[in-house]
């Protein structure tokens, strides 16, 4: 699973599809194609035929925010669709969210409102923590600011997912 912030206003929110008709979309289905997640290395508007393969691209909140920075009240309110996407996942459950903001959320939704495990995971780029059953990695957001500044490459995007693919080829967790 993927999990990004929430649907650009000019990317996803007029495309239909997250990550779909914006810069952020088309850095990151090149780093989906190159590691077989995706058919096609760009995505221009939904129904355009691409189509991902082990993969389930979602997003913290559901809607354009304003200022392109979700409130707490509207995480709270999505938060209840991500759950219910988790509990959509068979088999090994490895979520890779894109950003601080929806690494936070992603774990709170893992934990449903339970406390996180201590000491907390904490986002970094790669980072990758274990939660219950479910393994969770961070990567950076990729967002323009951190693409054209090369906080975020393609190098680096792809190590991540190829860890998590990997990781969802290992072994089911015990439960704990």
């Amino acid at each position: 699973m993927l999990v990004g912030l929430a649907p650009a206003a000019h990317g996803g929110n007029r495309t239909g599809r997250i990550f779909t008709g914006d810069e952020s979309g088309n850095f990151l289905f090149r780093a989906l194609h190159a590691v077989d997640l995706a058919n096609r290395p760009e995505s221009v508007r939904a129904g355009d035929g691409l189509s991902l393969s082990g993969a389930l691209l979602t997003a913290a909140c559901r809607c354009a925010p304003p200022g392109n920075r979700p409130t707490p009240e509207e995480f709270r309110r999505c938060r209840g669709y991500l759950e219910r996407e988790l509990d959509l996942v068979e088999g090994r459950r490895v979520v890779v969210a894109f950003g601080a903001l929806a690494f936070d959320e992603t774990l709170r939704a893992i934990t449903r409102g339970s406390s996180a495990p201590s000491p907390r995971p904490r986002f970094a780029h790669g980072a990758r923590a274990v939660v219950g059953r479910v393994v969770l990695f961070g990567s950076y957001h990729p967002s323009q600011q951190n693409t054209f500044t090369g906080k975020l490459t393609q190098k680096m995007l792809r190590g991540v997912l190829r860890r998590a693919i990997a990781e969802s080829r290992k072994a089911a967790l015990p439960a704990s």
